[in-house]
């Protein structure tokens, strides 16, 4: 019999709605919603359905009623919060970055491996059906050897020097902005379609405003606005990436094309209801649906009939589901985990690390402490 998981929510903002919606539709339950203020978790519960609001995350953390935690607060609270419900038994769903730090990600993934833990890292745009259909056919060989992968992640919402919120300052999002918010999205989604991993970047950030208003009162800005990067992988191929939160008249604009030396796949979120494949010889927009796309990664999470597209929180809903699934013992094929969040913190340190050494940068492995000392020779484990 399969139990109706109870989910606690820290934080009270967009994405703590976006969560409760998720939870809900995974079939969960969200016992209690916790902010930085007892009031506003109220006024939270209250608007999400939750059954009560907790005096503070750590007494969230600790309820018997809640099965897995979900942190959906500012970048630099989720390694503590983290580290506390990894202590406590609970599966955890963290918002990304894991982590402002690659130390602190690494010891999160250790932490939760230890533990035997599931973990969850919101890299949602992988089950868009169309990118889950672009996957399947990439690795049963149809594009031929990929040779170039390039793209961009565009918005606006930080457009006008006026624009500003938490993710402006580094104290609070960490020492990148437009590459640790959106851009790892991007390459997350680019490694998991292709099986490419990037090796190496050189990168270059900028700002469209030196400073920023925040409540009548210009301040500077540490972190940038766009990024452009180049970088190679380990199966031999080259690629382009850029980033920006101040493009006007893009909202969400996440787009790719993988080329390959038989074909090119082609995908943009904002038109979420098609995927393009591109040959020589011929050109065709595929519908997503059910019955018209053709691999079981694609019709897995195709939900509603071709013309009624799917978006942002079908995509969102579908990774809850498959957290849940692996909490009630499942092992749902491509759940992005802890250490997927581990891999964004390497590739964020080695864009911030060259854009200041305006050189090209190797991107290490993801090996944390504990699968060193478990792959390490007995003789030399007693050293570690």
């Amino acid at each position: 019999m399969t139990l109706k998981l109870r989910s606690g929510i820290i934080g009270t903002g967009f994405m703590g709605s976006v969560h409760a919606h998720a939870v809900r539709a995974a079939g969960g339950e969200v016992s209690a919603i916790a902010g930085s203020s007892q009031a506003s978790a109220e006024a939270a519960a209250a608007a999400l359905g939750a059954r009560t609001a907790a005096e503070s995350p750590e007494a969230l953390i600790a309820r018997d009623d809640v099965d897995v935690i979900h942190i959906c607060t500012p970048n630099a609270t989720h390694a503590d919060l983290a580290r506390k419900a990894i202590a406590a038994g609970k599966a955890v769903v963290c918002e990304k970055p894991l982590a402002t730090s690659v130390g602190d990600a690494r010891e999160l993934t250790d932490l939760a491996d230890r533990a035997g833990v599931v973990t969850g890292v919101p890299f949602v745009y992988r089950f868009y059906p169309a990118v889950r259909e672009a996957r399947d056919r990439i690795l049963r060989g149809d594009a031929g050897r990929l040779w170039l992968l390039h793209g961009s992640y565009l918005q606006d919402w930080l457009a006008g020097a006026e624009a500003t919120n938490w993710r402006v300052d580094s104290k609070l999002g960490g020492a990148s902005r437009a590459f640790g918010d959106i851009g790892v999205h991007w390459c997350d989604l680019m490694e998991f379609t292709t099986g490419h991993r990037i090796t190496r970047l050189v990168a270059k950030i900028s700002r469209a405003y030196a400073q920023r208003e925040t409540g009548g009162q210009l301040s500077s800005v540490a972190t940038e606005d766009g990024a452009t990067l180049l970088f190679e992988t380990d199966k031999g191929a080259t690629g382009s990436l850029v980033v920006s939160q101040v493009s006007p008249g893009r909202k969400n604009r996440l787009w790719f094309s993988f080329d390959g030396t038989d074909a090119s796949f082609s995908f943009n979120q904002e038109r979420p209801d098609t995927l393009h494949i591109g040959r020589t010889d011929a050109s065709s927009d595929i519908p997503v649906g059910p019955q018209t796309l053709g691999t079981p990664g694609g019709r897995r999470y195709a939900k509603l009939p071709p013309g009624h597209p799917q978006g942002y929180q079908d995509s969102f809903n579908s990774f809850v589901a498959d957290v849940y699934a692996a909490v009630q013992g499942q092992a749902p094929e491509g759940l992005p985990t802890f250490r997927d969040g581990l891999r964004a913190a390497l590739l964020t340190d080695a864009l911030v690390t060259s854009a200041a050494q305006q050189s090209w940068v190797d991107v290490p492995g993801t090996a944390t402490p504990f699968e060193l000392l478990e792959s390490s020779p007995a003789s030399e484990r007693q050293k570690l």
